[in-house]
């Protein structure tokens, strides 16, 4: 990746439906060389994938939890990590190093619903802890990381 490609993410990382005309403009380079890079970091994997981010609120899904997990024994984690994956509750799981195994990012609509979804989280064979905590407000959340944190 040169300084080009890193302009180019940094467009698509602000806005991925910009057109590589716009690009081009911004950057001094042909929109067919623009569209080639994007199709070289597409095809290497640099860039993974395009989405639409929704507004949980507007959609009522109120509640936003953070639940961090305790395993009994590592042996269990593979059924674990397909249970979580299969829950279209569970918008993030990562098994991390420290005082518990797994933190997960849950939305759900209200308290009730996220009760049932820890009921299912408990009763997984392996889980041994969780430990709950309620966003109140989320003041920063970047979906993506910027390909040059030296970039202006």
């Amino acid at each position: 990746m040169d300084n080009k490609d890193i302009k180019i993410i940094n467009h698509l990382i602000k806005n991925a439906r910009i057109n590589a005309s716009e690009i081009s403009q911004n950057i001094k380079l042909s929109t067919s060389a623009v569209i080639d890079r994007i199709k070289k970091l597409e095809t290497s994997g640099v860039i993974t994938g395009y989405t639409v981010l929704l507004d949980p609120r507007k959609i009522h899904m109120d509640v936003t939890a953070i639940v961090n997990v305790v395993m009994e024994h590592p042996k269990f984690n593979d059924k674990f990590e397909e249970a979580v994956t299969k829950n279209k509750n569970v918008t993030e799981c990562h098994y991390i190093a420290g005082d518990y195994d797994y933190y997960l990012k849950v939305i759900t609509a209200n308290t009730n619903t996220l009760q049932d979804i820890l009921n299912e989280i408990k009763r997984l064979d392996g889980v041994a802890k969780t430990k709950t905590s309620i966003v109140l407000n989320t003041p920063k959340n970047e979906y993506s990381i910027s390909a040059d944190f030296n970039e202006e």
